[in-house]
């Protein structure tokens, strides 16, 4: 392959690039997962009554 023009190699180099790009932005995005507005945390309140 080294025969190839350099134009050729470009555009090789061009389409493995873009086709990287748009396999890691569909992974990223299909993976994503959905945050709630509103994070809910639910705290166990432990009342200690302290008499001194």
């Amino acid at each position: 392959m080294p025969q190839m023009a350099p134009m050729w190699w470009e555009m090789l180099f061009l389409f493995f690039l873009s086709s990287f790009f748009l396999t890691t932005t569909l992974i990223y995005f299909s993976t994503m997962k959905k945050t709630p507005n509103k994070m809910k945390y639910n705290y166990i309140k432990k009342e200690l009554n302290w008499s001194w």
